[in-house]
């Protein structure tokens, strides 16, 4: 080979090295099966850290929010919280914006959706239109379309088990912060033109996950938390759920979340038997937490027949599942550096305004008790119920979360 030839050819190799490197370069990714067995992850668990991308497949149908420039299904490595840690797939969406990315990349916002259920079924990468579960996950695509309009990627995890093999630990901070940081780097491995600049955010028990996320966000520490934003999080269950013996109305939901929240806990914990001391008529009905979503929970069929105070035995000692909900509280958590924002509608009748202004009061106390100055910001919107917030707050949070990254250099 003449000296000419040999350099022709070291310039082709360099420049496709040089390509697969450039941000927008995408590396070779798995594409997942159809259907059913998309969710299905392969043996052994390909991957070596959690956060690793198994499979991405172009998602299509109900879960895509409108404006996004392309929209995957993604399944990645996780790992449990019990027992043993093991090495799980999660599942979730990946949407990155229209047009070319900016120099340093998109920044990514990782959301986390509230309340659909533990079935595999009520997984909003699994959404289908006209289910009875499909209004609890398109309530947020406006948002998710904001967003990504604004110039942001957008991941939004299922949680650990939900979609995939496995019990969903419903309300178990760890399991969900992992499920939320993780995505973000099996997003970055998908399509490279994802920044590290992250931020979080969620409502309801998507509110109750990114607070934990943002308090483990050393477990990616690569990526770089810019700011939180929770929307009406859950928080002090562990003193709502012993008053829920005084309310004998049947309906309005909260019997099904009750029912939900004991299966988490159960599938944390499962050697405490938290479900002993549930009624005959609750533990009859209990096996539904795994086989349907919210709305089949909360109808008068199922748990929306019980009153809430005929989920318990009478005389119930609710010691040990106030330590379990205790023990996932996002109160505990302590912020010392990048700023958390938390909007809450003040008609709120599922996350009471009460509990969320005695977390604010809490997380603002250990922050400044470590030093950490005034990283909380509250607002309550008059008026405004649940879902609500969402849309109330929409305007507000996209504002803190332009200027949370402004401060950060960008």
């Amino acid at each position: 080979m003449s000296r000419l030839a040999a350099l022709a050819r070291a310039l082709v190799v360099l420049t496709a090295v040089a390509a697969l490197a450039a941000p927008g370069a995408q590396a070779k990714t798995r594409t997942g099966p159809a259907g059913e067995a998309f969710y299905t992850p392969p043996a052994p668990l390909p991957g070596a850290a959690h956060g690793d991308l198994i499979w991405a497949r172009k998602l299509t149908g109900a879960a895509v929010a409108p404006g996004a420039g392309a929209s995957w299904r993604v399944l990645y490595r996780s790992k449990a919280v019990q027992p043993g840690e093991k090495a799980i797939a999660v599942s979730g969406i990946v949407q990155v914006p229209k047009g070319k990315a900016p120099k340093k990349g998109w920044p990514v916002i990782t959301w986390d959706h509230g309340t659909t259920g533990i079935a595999d079924q009520c997984a909003p990468s699994r959404d289908v239109a006209g289910t009875p579960v499909h209004p609890y996950n398109a309530y947020i695509l406006p948002l998710v379309t904001r967003w990504l309009k604004a110039g942001y990627a957008v991941v939004r995890t299922d949680y650990e088990g939900l979609g995939t093999p496995g019990t969903h630990p419903y309300l178990i901070g760890m399991s969900e912060a992992r499920s939320t940081l993780d995505i973000v780097r099996a997003a970055r491995e998908l399509d490279p033109r994802i920044s590290k600049d992250m931020i979080i955010s969620g409502h309801s028990q998507g509110g109750h996950a990114a607070l934990w996320a943002a308090g483990q966000a050393s477990w990616t520490p690569e990526l770089r938390l810019r700011g939180t934003v929770a929307f009406a999080p859950a928080s002090h269950l562990e003193d709502q759920i012993p008053i829920t013996t005084v309310l004998t109305t049947p309906g309005g939901g909260l019997s099904g979340l009750v029912a939900t929240i004991a299966r988490g806990l159960d599938a944390f914990s499962p050697q405490a038997h938290f479900t002993d001391v549930f009624s005959d008529a609750a533990a009859a009905l209990y096996p539904q937490t795994l086989t349907q979503c919210l709305p089949e929970l909360s109808a008068a069929t199922s748990f929306g027949g019980l009153a809430p105070k005929d989920l318990f035995k009478p005389g119930t000692d609710f010691t040990a599942i106030s330590k379990g909900l205790l023990a996932n509280d996002p109160a505990i958590l302590l912020f010392r550096s990048s700023p958390v924002r938390i909007e809450q509608g003040a008609s709120d009748r599922t996350v009471i305004p009460l509990f969320t202004d005695r977390l604010v009061k809490d997380l603002t106390g250990s922050a400044k008790q470590a030093g950490a100055g005034n990283v909380i910001t509250y607002k309550k919107y008059p008026g405004v119920d649940h879902a609500g917030i969402v849309y109330a707050a929409a305007a507000d949070a996209t504002a803190f979360i332009k200027k949370a990254l402004a401060a950060k250099g960008r």
